[in-house]
């Protein structure tokens, strides 16, 4: 008998080194084969789309504000708000995609729609730029641009914006879902996946602010958009082309009803008396689990455990059990962690609004340097921004490569140090970018007050290089370390949106930024004279970045108390995980 458990034991082993159980499907709606799907092999396709669309993005982000101050003709307080609007928004709809893709249409489906929107948007702007109607004027110079140019331009970038919030929660999640979190080798190329996802998302970023930029500012708006149209469209096609060698995960319906039937079920029993051991509480054993993890219970918010406490009334004989009246103990603890979420997601927003500097304030510093190289070729400002991708890609290399090896061995942590000390150890990075910003504006306007006839074209461009990169590095830090969080620590049936929760942070701290510039704007101009003015030189924007780092600096005392006492998913797992066929659990630190 002892010999047939061990026979039965090794069999399932070589079972799950062949097939993937982890409730996902090939293309062909089979249970996928290990060796022919997933891991690299599929994700490579999908990260040469992601680099198509960060290229397009980042193309258009990052000169947007050159564009309506110098074309659209805004003033620097209008564009900047315009700017933080659009950015927000577009951080901000992928929670209503990334609901779609997990409750209905599923990721795939959800990336060739919304790569369809992206293209039609950026259509719509290569015909704001091309079609003489259409463009902003007849000239190659005008006081106003057409009215019927704004319109199709603010069209353009937002239907660009609603493609960009199907795009990024689902493929990013897709891309993770190749990797078989169950299994030891492919949980261990999972952590590297975030790193080279932001690889090819920096090389997009790249390209985008450096070449794209220069077509921009030397050829013309219109030939970068038919360019960046073209790259996308051939990108999307290589993602449909991988289709065979891609794992699926089929769309369970909505991830917020479970949820809401904890919430339900914990109050009807808020008068029961809780079990002596936490065992009695309700679990479908794991040969019941057709599809979907089992996650062990904790002990902290234990009013939601008494959705999982089995009541006298209920029979657990009856073939349907009320889920508004009875809860898995996996149900209840999918919602504990989407409750500590919550102090996390709001200490990262200062974090944020430091990110949403760079693509506003940041570029227009550069517009007032001297950006000159040689003679015959001057630095676009928007091209700056290249320094942060620097900056990330230098950062994401050496800590795959390097410390995360020295840090396993010297921690025994699989990640080397754990998710969210990965994120404070980048927040501080977004401090010292805000003293190093009010230092660097701070000698500029030094500059402009000793020779305000000339301003601050005497002063390099070069001077904004060491607050871009020590934002780069800190983004390779804080942005994969969300991704990674928001990933890993959501229910597995909240992937897409657990993606959208991270973008979310960035789409806030735009709108918060643009309302710290209002507020910023109203208290100063009582005083005198507003620390944000019309233009850059009749500004105070080293006192703004003062007041920013303080409020990161603060912001990360509260953090860094909030991650001492966090407590990370515990996924109980079987078999191959632990290879030896016993049950345990994993933590995802």
């Amino acid at each position: 008998m002892h010999i047939e458990q061990i026979e039965k034991q090794e069999s399932e082993v070589i079972d799950e080194e062949k097939w993937v159980f982890d409730a996902s499907v090939d293309h062909k709606g089979r249970v996928p084969l290990r060796a022919s799907t997933g891991t690299w092999k599929a994700s490579l396709f999908i990260i040469a789309i992601e680099f198509g669309e960060r290229l397009s993005y980042f193309g258009l982000a990052t000169s947007l504000i050159i564009y309506l101050t110098k074309v659209i003709h805004q003033d620097l307080k209008t564009a900047a708000k315009n700017v933080n609007y659009w950015s927000g928004l577009t951080t901000i709809m992928p929670l209503l995609g990334g609901f779609l893709a997990d409750a209905y249409l599923g990721r795939f489906s959800t990336v060739l729609v919304s790569s369809i929107v992206y293209l039609l948007g950026l259509l719509l702007l290569t015909m704001s730029g091309t079609i003489p109607h259409l463009k902003p004027c007849d000239t190659g110079f005008c006081q106003k641009p057409r009215r019927i140019h704004e319109v199709f331009f603010f069209l353009a970038i937002y239907l660009i914006s609603i493609g960009t919030g199907g795009h990024k929660p689902s493929l990013e999640s897709f891309g993770a879902d190749q990797f078989d979190g169950d299994h030891p080798e492919e949980r261990k190329k999972k952590m590297s996946f975030f790193n080279w996802w932001n690889f090819g998302l920096c090389c997009g970023l790249l390209l985008g602010v450096t070449i794209i930029v220069y077509i921009q500012d030397h050829i013309g708006y219109a030939t970068a958009d038919i360019i960046l149209a073209a790259v996308l469209t051939s990108c999307t096609v290589i993602f449909c082309v991988g289709r065979p060698f891609y794992r699926f995960q089929k769309p369970k319906g909505s991830p917020l009803t479970p949820m809401l039937q904890v919430l339900v079920a914990a109050i009807a029993k808020r008068n029961l008396a809780y079990p002596s051991e936490s065992d009695q509480l309700y679990e479908v054993p794991k040969s019941d689990m057709k599809q979907g993890r089992l996650v062990s219970h904790t002990n902290k918010l234990k009013f939601l455990d008494r959705a999982a406490i089995i009541s006298n009334r209920q029979n657990l004989s009856d073939n349907e059990i009320n889920p508004w009246r009875l809860a898995t103990v996996t149900k209840v603890e999918e919602m504990k962690l989407i409750v500590n979420m919550v102090p996390i997601w709001l200490t990262t927003l200062p974090f944020g609004i430091c990110v949403a500097q760079a693509a506003t304030f940041f570029i227009k510093q550069g517009a007032t340097l001297n950006r000159t190289i040689t003679q015959d070729f001057t630095i676009p400002p928007a091209s700056i921004y290249a320094m942060a991708a620097i900056g990330m890609i230098f950062s994401v290399t050496i800590y795959d490569k390097i410390l995360v090896p020295f840090l396993r061995k010297v921690t025994g942590n699989e990640r080397g140090i754990n998710i969210l000390q990965r994120i404070g150890i980048g927040m501080i990075f977004s401090v010292a970018t805000m003293v190093v910003a009010a230092l660097v504006e701070r000698k500029r306007l030094h500059i402009v007050e000793k020779n305000p006839l000339e301003g601050s074209v005497s002063m390099s461009v070069f001077w904004l290089a060491p607050q871009f990169i020590i934002i780069g590095i800190g983004d390779g830090f804080t942005l994969v370390g969300l991704q990674e969080y928001f990933y890993d620590q959501v229910p597995d049936s909240m992937r897409s949106l657990g993606i959208a929760f991270y973008l979310s942070v960035l789409g806030v701290a735009n709108f918060l930024s643009s309302l710290l510039i209002t507020i910023v704007d109203h208290v100063t101009e009582e005083d005198g004279k507003s620390w944000i003015g019309k233009d850059l030189n009749s500004s105070r924007l080293d006192y703004f970045y003062w007041l920013l780092a303080g409020i990161t600096a603060l912001n990360l005392c509260a953090y860094t108390f909030l991650a001492s006492q966090y407590s990370y998913k515990n996924i109980k797992v079987t078999t191959l995980a632990l290879a030896n066929g016993r049950e345990g659990s994993v933590v995802s630190a």
